[in-house]
């Protein structure tokens, strides 16, 4: 290894060292409202299309296939803005790709309320959707990046629960305005947001990591001068002393190790990362296939297998949805004392005991789907938050936002052929087997994270992925 090298890596430890000695202040908490702003309302913008569509079907006289491709469109362009967001993330810097993001999607929704034809509302769809897929694994990489090892894992979930927030409130403006001024409107207003682009790039500072691992160390050491003002500023306090990196952190790294230097794709599939990349991205694709696989065709089941009014089928589903918020809420509360891959793997052996007994039980009535489908929903609702946070400590600076991107793309391919499998085996009229799919599905997860997860908790991002 030359001295360079050997000068650059003692350069990223000294980042990393500066980052743990500061105390949670008033700076962290603004960032995270900042990025989390955004990402609350990326998630608003997922979920419209849904509310849009009885309208959208009736103006345009879609048929049913359409309708599908109307939906489905935004998904393959948020499944394929996950894997390019994340290399152009590890290029150009994190805020500057969460800021376009925004940007792109607050266009978008102009554009969507100005469209006169199907065709061209998908072509605009499959646009916002490479900036939603695009903006949420970036920031999750980056409000990983900007936290210390203690207690990082509530910080990163806390911040991650704006997610299922912004498609909670979504559903209720969607559900108040569509009616009353129609669909275009709701995408008008859905646009504003977009003035969140430069707040971000005024007032979040780039990833001090980043821009010390492709060599701005003088720009990363006066950004983490700004940021430990900031800090202590809000504290009142001095800071804590730096303590020296663990030496596996500020020297050289073995020339043996295959994955020394390599990044991109490539990278994400040499040495210790080749496993990782395949384990995080069973878990995402397992994870989410069983979450739309049951929220996405709960309302349907409810309606036709059971007879319940649309107002009804609706109610129970959204019961379903707010157990899930209370399993994110309590795993970002235990994650760093128990543990990831401890998390990740009771939540999916957990969702896999819920569905299996009701199917087992034979999904006799409304409240039985309701009450066990509900209790699975904490679980995988835990495990799938917790995917947010686990990724990004999986893998170094060079190839983080890439790595959780890959793990976004798996997430949109489970979103994807979830709701596809659970139609398929529906299609017979009942529904046991279908808890049984979903149930195997979530129990393969846990499988998996059991035989290949790692425990990241309390370590600092640079010792975990070198």
């Amino acid at each position: 290894m030359t001295i360079d090298a050997s000068a650059d890596r003692a350069v990223r430890a000294a980042v990393a060292a500066r980052f743990e000695r500061l105390p949670m202040s008033r700076w962290h908490v603004t960032v995270r409202l900042i990025v989390g702003a955004v990402t609350f309302f990326e998630a608003f913008d997922q979920l419209l299309i849904a509310y849009a569509m009885p309208q959208l079907r009736h103006e345009w006289h879609l048929t049913d296939s359409a309708s599908t491709w109307l939906l489905t469109v935004g998904s393959v362009g948020m499944l394929i803005g996950a894997v390019l967001s994340g290399r152009l993330a590890d290029r150009i810097g994190r805020v500057k790709v969460i800021a376009l993001c925004v940007a792109v999607s607050s266009v978008a929704n102009l554009a969507l309320a100005a469209t006169t034809s199907p065709g061209s509302f998908m072509a605009v769809r499959f646009v916002q959707g490479l900036a939603i897929g695009g903006e949420v694994p970036v920031a999750a990489t980056f409000i990983a990046e900007i936290t210390r090892s203690h207690r990082r894992g509530r910080f990163v979930l806390l911040y991650e629960l704006v997610f299922p927030a912004g498609l909670t409130v979504g559903a209720l403006v969607a559900a108040w305005v569509v009616p009353l001024l129609g669909w275009r409107w709701m995408y008008v207003l859905a646009a504003v947001p977009g003035v969140l682009c430069v707040l971000v790039q005024r007032s979040v500072p780039e990833s001090p990591r980043w821009l010390a691992e492709h060599g701005r160390v003088q720009e990363a050491a006066d950004v983490m001068t700004r940021i430990e003002t900031e800090v202590q500023r809000a504290t009142g306090k001095p800071l804590p002393p730096v303590t020296d990196p663990p030496a596996a952190e500020a020297g050289p790294a073995p020339e043996a190790a295959p994955e020394a230097g390599a990044s991109g794709l490539r990278g994400l599939f040499t040495g210790r990362y080749r496993r990782r990349t395949l384990v995080i991205g069973a878990l995402w694709f397992t994870g989410y296939f069983v979450n739309y696989g049951i929220t996405s065709w709960l309302p349907t089941i409810y309606q036709n297998r059971y007879g319940l009014s649309l107002s009804d089928a609706l109610l129970y589903s959204t019961v379903t949805a707010c157990a899930g918020l209370a399993g994110c809420l309590a795993a970002a509360l235990t994650v760093d004392r128990a543990g990831r891959r401890r998390v990740i793997t009771v939540c999916l052996t957990g969702a896999a005991v819920m569905l299996l007994v009701l199917a087992y039980l034979g999904a006799g009535t409304p409240v039985q789907v309701l009450v066990w489908t509900s209790l699975a929903a904490v679980f995988f609702f835990g495990s799938n938050i917790c995917l947010y946070l686990y990724t990004p400590e999986l893998f170094p600076t060079r190839m983080r936002a890439l790595g959780s991107s890959v793990g976004g793309a798996m997430n949109r391919l489970g979103v994807i052929l979830g709701p596809i499998a659970v139609g398929m085996v529906y299609a017979g009229g009942h529904v046991s087997p279908v808890f049984v799919v979903l149930g195997a599905v979530a129990l393969a997860g846990a499988a998996v994270a059991v035989v290949g997860a790692e425990e990241t908790a309390g370590r600092r991002l640079e010792e975990v992925s070198p």
